[in-house]
């Protein structure tokens, strides 16, 4: 590879990258410019990681969709609230109360989603305006319920819910003596007695499949199940049982885990990739690489300022679990033929209907995972916070996580995990470090506030004026690109029924 090429590839990854690149500038010049301590800082940060990530994430299935960037979340939000309200008032908390909240709320959030996608399908091309307009919409919806139907209509008699007048629904509910932290405080031994039980019902269904022969059982199966089973048994050691009883992990301690998890899994790639199956274009060099970061990495742990802000923090465990899962199943979703369905739709329209895929139920599917998906991570979110704005919480959710989604790299036809996750850090870490570094700057911490929401906002703008541009410039350049016009495709499907 001569120079030539490798500036060339530099060079094209650098604007790809541009805005990720730009925002990660901002955010290193905000850091120095705060004077906030590195510990600080990457406390804020893992928190806002936490509770942000998993709404970040439902971002994705619609993008991939071809239904952009979903400013209709807002409604699975809706849906949330909606749950949460009702399982306070009924006396419900704890881990109990926030799986009652998932169950009413994400049947709710499939109707929403449902209604939604219909919409969208008779608005193709102006989705995201759309989304925009129909949150405004259901905020209004919203408000009249809780404001007039409960206590009005429907009788509600909770003093600490309900205003003095007996309707309407107090603007600020507190979480603390019932769902605060319910997810963020599970133990560990409790998160891992449930995926052991879990993994066992799977291979038992396994099992008596493979007999029935509806399945055909791997070898796969058995070894996943003897991890977990081993990570079970040695959860009884004593010493281990008292580490695992803990709610949140030190984060010296989450990276150790995961930097020696990375390592075994690459050694156990190379072991059978390259020893026992002798793949013949496999090559070693990556893993070995990656093997030897891990090694570096664990020993800049010794590092005594690094360690120090590694054993000051400490992060809740089920909600990243619950991140990992999610990334997990925006992956895995793409294997499936509902995966490709939804990108062959999301890349051309026209084409997907030439191939006999059904575009407008695909579309709907996506949009009512995005709104359950949305649902789930607006819970995440307010049992971490611990109180409920009740008219307020919900109105910028799709503004903050569209625009970190886009901070990370991704556009409005394409987003990854890694882009989601890359986003939530940097702009979070400006959302943490701006007010300060607006008053070491200018001596007014709320120019740092009003420079983030600015932020936002135009990262946002910026982001559909460049898809506008983009769509422009590919229809001048292909007039075929006119057939994924909305009036071309009404009637692709009675030309494909035809023939």
């Amino acid at each position: 590879m001569n120079i030539k090429t490798i500036s060339k590839k530099i060079g094209s990854y650098l604007f790809e990258n541009k805005v990720m690149i730009a925002f990660a500038l901002v955010c290193f010049g905000a850091i120095l410019l705060s004077g906030s301590p590195a510990s600080f800082i990457v406390d804020g940060v893992i928190t806002r990681i936490g509770r942000n990530t998993f709404t970040v994430l439902a971002l994705i299935i619609p993008v991939i969709a071809g239904l952009g960037l979903n400013f209709g979340m807002v409604i699975g939000a809706v849906a949330a609230q909606i749950a949460l309200f009702w399982v306070v008032h009924w006396g419900y908390g704890g881990f109990t109360g926030m799986l009652l909240c998932v169950l009413i709320a994400t049947p709710i959030a499939i109707f929403f989603g449902y209604l939604v996608g219909k919409l969208f399908n008779k608005m193709k091309g102006t989705e995201m305006i759309a989304g925009l307009i129909l949150g405004y919409f259901a905020d209004g919806l919203y408000q009249l319920l809780f404001l007039v139907i409960i206590g009005g209509v429907i009788p509600v008699d909770n003093p600490t819910l309900i205003i003095a007048n007996g309707i309407g629904v107090k603007n600020t509910i507190d979480l603390t003596d019932n769902l605060k932290y319910s997810i963020d405080a599970i133990p560990m031994l409790d998160i891992l007695t449930v995926v052991f039980f879990a993994a066992l019902a799977i291979t038992v269904v396994k099992i008596i499949l493979h007999f029935l022969k509806k399945y055909s059982l791997k070898r796969a199966d058995f070894i996943q199940f003897a991890v977990i089973g081993v990570l079970f048994a040695i959860s009884y050691i004593k010493a281990v049982e008292t580490f695992l009883f803990a709610d949140r992990l030190l984060l010296l301690h989450a990276v150790t885990i995961g930097l020696i998890a990375a390592a075994v899994y690459e050694l156990y790639n190379i072991i059978r990739r390259k020893f026992i199956q002798k793949e013949q274009g496999f090559s070693i060099l990556n893993p070995v690489l990656i093997i030897i970061l891990c090694a570096a990495l664990y020993a800049a742990t010794y590092i005594p300022e690094v360690e120090k802000v590694l054993m000051s923090v400490k992060l809740p465990v089920l909600p990243f679990l619950l991140i990992a899962a999610l990334c997990l199943f925006n992956q895995k979703i793409l294997d499936t033929r509902l995966g490709q369905n939804m990108r062959t739709v999301g890349q051309s329209q026209s084409v997907a209907l030439a191939s006999g895929i059904d575009v407008d139920k695909t579309r709907v599917i996506a949009m009512i995972i995005s709104t359950v998906l949305a649902s789930w991570g607006q819970l995440i979110y307010l049992q971490n916070i611990g109180t409920f704005s009740t008219y307020g919480a919900h109105t910028q959710i799709a503004q903050f996580a569209i625009a970190a989604l886009l901070v990370g790299g991704a556009s409005v036809q394409k987003a990854t995990n890694k882009q989601a996750i890359i986003g939530v850090i940097l702009f979070h870490t400006l959302f943490i470090v701006a007010p300060q570094a607006g008053k070491n700057l200018f001596d007014n911490a709320q120019i740092g506030e009003y420079f983030r929401v600015f932020v936002s906002y135009g990262v946002i703008a910026l982001s559909l004026a460049m898809h506008a541009w983009k769509m422009v410039d590919k229809k001048s350049k292909d007039p075929l690109k006119e057939l994924d016009s909305p009036d071309a495709q009404q009637g692709t499907p009675t030309s494909v029924n035809a023939s």
